[in-house]
């Protein structure tokens, strides 16, 4: 069965839009217009995965992700938002949801963040046991950590972050969620210290980084194997000199 996606927000061509792309790749769409609808749909049917515009008529989206993730706390939600607001970005993200695309967008992006997305929620019921991509393998269960069939030694906190990038691949995690899985310190110099270091022991070109990808301004994201359709876009934001590197 095709899986069911439940589009909110207020613009009808953006509905439009989504409909056509989504259902031409073989999603069944569901629409609400505004928070109210939203929460009916959500009442009487159970979609796979929510596209969220923050910018609702009747409620502020990030009050209707607190009550989506209240009343369906697996439903995986991708959330819509404008170029500009990174602090918005970070909010929806730390109230759980899975990932954010900025307006405008391409519809390749989109679908591959919705494949990251409902993948991440199947992954969940369990930890992979091996995670590769490239040259990269990590072995979640022998804590063995390879680059090109080379095994490469890191520290037991650098693992920790990895280990959390892993098991989220394909999402983008905000500062604080990091500092919270691993429960260090909420600096954000201490987080750009271990990813520097995870890039320099993991990337071929750790300045132009093409596995642990940074989303400026939000936070970073490991990149899984089906996101090529994301990595011009992403390694073009991380292309970017080390020193004007602002995210935490």
């Amino acid at each position: 069965m095709s899986p069911t996606i439940l589009v909110i927000d207020d613009e009808p061509p953006i509905r439009k839009l989504l409909r056509m792309g989504l259902s031409t790749q073989g999603y069944a769409i569901l629409e609400a217009p505004n928070a109210a609808t939203a929460l009916e749909v959500l009442a009487r049917k159970s979609p796979d995965l929510v596209i969220l515009d923050l910018g609702l008529p009747d409620m502020r989206g990030h009050d209707l992700l607190r009550a989506i993730r209240a009343s369906h706390p697996g439903l995986p939600v991708v959330v819509l938002s404008s170029r500009d607001d990174e602090g918005g970005k970070v909010e929806a993200l730390d109230l759980g949801a899975d990932d954010y695309v900025t307006k405008p967008f391409g519809m390749a992006e989109l679908l591959a963040r919705l494949r990251a997305a409902l993948r991440h929620q199947l992954a969940a019921r369990g930890e992979r046991p091996v995670f590769r991509i490239d040259g990269l393998s990590v072995d979640l269960v022998r804590r063995l950590v390879k680059v090109d069939d080379v095994e490469v030694k890191l520290t037991p906190r650098e693992y920790d972050f990895l280990r959390v990038l892993v098991l989220h691949a394909g999402k983008v995690l905000t500062h604080a969620q990091l500092m919270h899985e691993v429960s260090v310190s909420s600096e954000p110099q201490y987080l750009r210290v271990y990813m520097r270091q995870l890039r320099q022991k993991l990337e071929a070109d750790p300045e132009r980084p093409r596995i642990l990808l940074t989303e400026t301004g939000v936070g970073y994201r490991l990149r899984a194997p089906d996101d090529e359709p994301n990595l011009k876009l992403r390694a073009a934001n991380d292309a970017k000199p080390a020193a004007t590197d602002t995210s935490p």
